[in-house]
């Protein structure tokens, strides 16, 4: 009976050797499969995924364009809007300015300061009499 039991031993890792075995040729020839496919269909994949590429590409930079398109007709409006907005701001400021001159020359009349114009005219005035004197002098 001993040695039945060892026959079947035996038996039993023949054959789990020979399974292994088996499995490993069909794992390798799988793997030799899938190298022939990938180079029979690779070729024809890749330019499949070119042409995808191609198409996504394409229809970004069209989106792109649009919105740069759409962002700088925005901006031109506000430009124009700026600048209507920087007209009424500088009449306004020319108004405030008038209005700031006029009362400071008010107040500087009423504590006796002349203005610009009053020492202009006096300027003048000066010039003319001392024109007159230097011919009054000269006669003499």
């Amino acid at each position: 009976m001993t040695k039945v039991i060892l026959k079947k031993k035996v038996d039993v890792r023949s054959t789990a050797l020979s399974e292994v075995k088996s499995y490993a040729r069909k794992i390798w020839l799988a793997g030799l499969g899938a190298y022939a496919k990938v180079g029979q269909e690779g070729s024809d994949y890749f330019q499949e995924l070119i042409k995808a590429g191609q198409s996504v590409e394409k229809k970004g930079k069209k989106a792109v364009t649009e919105q740069l398109e759409a962002a700088n007709s925005q901006i031109d409006s506000v430009k124009g809007d700026v600048s209507t907005l920087k007209g009424r701001v500088e009449v306004q400021l020319d108004k405030v300015e008038k209005a700031f001159d006029t009362r400071v020359a008010s107040a500087l009349n009423r504590i006796g300061i002349p203005s610009k114009h009053d020492v202009e005219t006096l300027s003048a005035k000066l010039d003319e009499l001392t024109a007159l004197l230097e011919r009054v002098a000269r006669k003499h």
